[in-house]
């Protein structure tokens, strides 16, 4: 059965789609059958998998208003390998469509049911927003991966997600937790995303993943290749973080 994971943090910036690209291009490298899905009408995670969102005859918006089912609109990524659902401007359109359809927050879980035993890692990256198509992603998922920054802003904006994930529990998936917080853009010679850190580690305790992902140019420059980091340059420090934290994401799922 595919696990299947939310990438979201409602701040926007705080390296999202870069975490749900390079953690799908390391599952696929570890040998873990792995989709991605853009539910961001921007389509960065198409274009950064190297699928040209322009030339897309379907995309998970056609999924999503149930004109075309999951193989039509699936594509794979050239470099990473993993399959994606990608999206485009089209997928602006649904947050106004879906509201008048049946099972609207479930339409994205009710699409996905077909490939449980297709993938063994679906991740879905989440606009930074929370919409109707955030909620089709929290509703779609067991769990959630906060990426975060180390500074105060963040931790404010973590409480405000927090309590987002406790209400959708409540009365829309009983299944959603927090699977865990990854540290992304670090800095170690800034005290303060050190205390920050600190202050992360003692609240959430094991929550927080044990991989840190540092700032790094190599992984803000793979996406003009259309190539996720971890293909594009594996001796840079922040792709091998990504791959020491997809390993560290295989290990957990063996635990639960």
């Amino acid at each position: 059965m595919a696990r299947i994971f939310c990438v979201a943090n409602q701040k926007g910036g705080v390296g999202k789609t870069t975490t749900c690209v390079n953690l799908a291009a390391a599952l696929q490298q570890a040998g873990q059958r792995t989709l991605l899905v853009d539910l961001d009408p921007q389509g960065n995670a198409t274009m950064g998998s190297g699928v040209d969102k322009r030339a897309l005859a379907r995309t998970v918006y056609h999924l999503l208003v149930g004109l075309a089912g999951l193989d039509e609109v699936s594509a794979t990524s050239p470099s990473g390998g993993y399959d994606v659902l990608p999206a485009n401007r089209d997928l602006a359109g649904a947050e106004v469509e879906l509201v008048d359809l049946a099972r609207r927050e479930h339409r994205l879980k009710d699409a996905l049911a077909a490939s449980a035993t297709q993938y063994d890692f679906v991740l879905i990256d989440c606009p930074p927003s929370l919409s109707m198509l955030t909620l089709n992603g929290l509703c779609a998922a067991e769990g959630v991966i906060i990426p975060m920054q180390c500074e105060y802003y963040a931790l404010e904006g973590l409480s405000d997600l927090v309590n987002t994930i406790k209400k959708v529990h409540a009365n829309l998936n009983r299944d959603l937790k927090i699977i865990g917080l990854l540290r992304v853009m670090f800095d170690p010679r800034m005290t303060l995303q050190q205390q920050v850190s600190a202050q992360l580690e003692s609240h959430f305790g094991d929550k927080v993943f044990r991989a840190i992902v540092p700032r790094n140019v190599r992984l803000a420059e793979a996406p003009s290749h259309g190539m996720p980091g971890v293909v594009f340059d594996k001796s840079a420090k922040g792709a091998q973080a990504y791959m020491a934290f997809a390993e560290e994401m295989i290990g957990r799922m063996k635990k639960l």
